[in-house]
């Protein structure tokens, strides 16, 4: 695919995903599709995306691939080492069909010993992982996987981390974008939270006959006292008058 039709084809991907998860799914699919159209062989892939102080996100093009993935959660892997590095981290078969693990240009030296194995019995015998700088704060690794020894070899290697640099401008974007909705839904959970605390204080001082000043330090009291949060003691305040479970809807109403 060229370059232009390429760019185009993963925006596309960012607008029609509502989600930064659904993004990643759907570019795992992309990923794979092109290694194989470079690599001449079936290829699977994964990806991994890292952002400051929230849980990495992972997607698979097929579980075999997500799983591989995961597995660095409690291991070493080729992503985890590309990202640590900067560099492509390329696996190649050996001569007895093990993987040996090394940058995508230079010495290959043994690691990821426990990564090799679990790859070689789901018949794994090639990966690469291109790391992919991202905003600041966020990082990806995109990983290519094939079970030809040397399917990322020479020029496949290279068109896969051209494909990376390009994947990366449209990740830029979905994590952005992702950021967005995150902070929508903070901001939305905060205001559903201060209508609660605010009705919670209106009925203290109907009550006690107080100003919201002393209501609002009535219920911050009682969520300190019983290690509670201020919204879970206001909610038990409004049980009391409309049983049942409240919420605060700032959406659409039907």
């Amino acid at each position: 695919m060229p370059g232009a039709r390429l760019s185009e084809h993963l925006q596309d991907l960012v607008l029609e995903n509502a989600s930064l998860d659904e993004f990643l799914q759907e570019l795992s699919g992309a990923i794979a599709e092109f290694g194989a159209s470079v690599a001449g062989c079936r290829v699977l892939s994964s990806v991994r995306l890292l952002r400051a102080q929230k849980p990495a996100v992972t997607a698979g093009s097929d579980p075999a691939a997500l799983a591989l993935e995961q597995l660095q959660d409690r291991t070493a892997g080729p992503a985890l080492e590309a990202l640590e590095t900067g560099r492509a981290t390329r696996l190649d078969g050996g001569p007895d069909g093990s993987i040996t693990e090394g940058p995508a240009e230079g010495p290959t030296q043994p690691r990821l010993d426990r990564y090799r194995r679990t790859a070689a019995r789901w018949g794994i015998r090639s990966a690469l992982s291109v790391p992919v700088a991202l905003d600041e704060g966020a990082a990806a690794a995109l990983t290519y996987l094939a079970a030809d020894p040397h399917a990322f070899d020479g020029g496949a290697a290279a068109s896969c981390q051209a494909f990376a640099a390009t994947a990366g401008k449209s990740m830029r974007l979905a994590v952005r974008l992702g950021s967005v909705q995150d902070m929508n839904r903070d901001l939305l959970q905060a205001m559903k939270s201060r209508t609660i605390i605010n009705l919670a204080s209106g009925i203290l001082m109907a009550q006690s006959r107080c100003s919201q000043a002393e209501a609002f330090t009535l219920l911050s009291k009682v969520s300190n006292n019983r290690n509670v949060k201020l919204r879970l003691v206001a909610e038990e305040i409004l049980r009391k008058f409309e049983p049942g479970p409240f919420a605060a809807d700032f959406g659409p109403q039907t």
